[in-house]
């Protein structure tokens, strides 16, 4: 599903140039869950912008489900992410002034991929999956962190992506909250989903069907 060969990517900074990835060689088969650890600053999270094509490579080439994406124009590469990828944020990034559904409902808006009359229907499904479709009205304000994130989760599934990239997707949790969100992360790579996520919870990561570590831009 996810294939990497000799990826880098080096950063200009006014220091000189900062190689953040150093030949990654990686493949990742559909339905995986993976986890990709290391320390801050290793990067990890510059290795999972590569995969949901948000940021490009310097070097080196990059396909997922099949498709070279380290050549498509903007717009191409919009249409494909939306599509193709979810992301799953530390900080949640729902909109405030938009509903639990209304979030929800957002990349459908985006991508068109559902009829607009089915859209809220397919959001509360979601909604439920993750035990929260009674909070569908309400602000994001008004969830706790968890159920925030079982939000953003709903969201990340609204367009059936088979990849699901998640960005120390607990590391606002408490333990017990990160526990049954990697459990659920779990149960969509047994439906088939390819999850790639960074995480220094090692705790909550033990369900991941394989550890990828990341030391100074490489895999180890």
């Amino acid at each position: 599903m996810i294939h990497l060969q000799s990826l880098s990517k080096t950063y200009d900074t006014p220091a000189g140039a900062f190689p953040a990835l150093r030949n990654i060689d990686l493949e990742i088969a559909a339905g995986e869950f993976v986890a990709i650890v290391g320390k801050s600053g290793s990067g990890k999270s510059t290795l999972l912008n590569m995969v949901g094509g948000i940021d490009r490579p310097s070097s080196g080439t990059l396909s997922v489900g099949g498709r070279s994406i380290q050549g498509l124009t903007h717009s191409e590469l919009a249409s494909w992410r939306g599509r193709t990828v979810g992301f799953v944020f530390q900080f949640f990034q729902l909109l405030p002034t938009l509903t639990v559904a209304e979030n929800v409902m957002l990349p459908m808006d985006f991508c068109g991929v559902r009829p607009r009359s089915e859209r809220r229907k397919h959001a509360m499904s979601l909604l439920d999956r993750v035990a929260l479709a009674d909070q569908a009205d309400k602000l994001p304000s008004a969830l706790s962190g968890g159920q925030q994130q079982r939000v953003a989760i709903a969201r990340a599934l609204a367009n059936d992506p088979p990849v699901i990239l998640a960005d120390e997707p607990t590391g606002n949790l408490d333990s017990e909250t990160s526990i049954a969100i990697f459990r659920l992360f779990g149960e969509l790579s047994g439906e088939g989903k390819t999850l790639l996520v960074v995480t220094h919870d090692r705790e909550a990561a033990v369900s991941v069907s394989r550890t990828v570590t990341i030391v100074d831009g490489c895999v180890v």
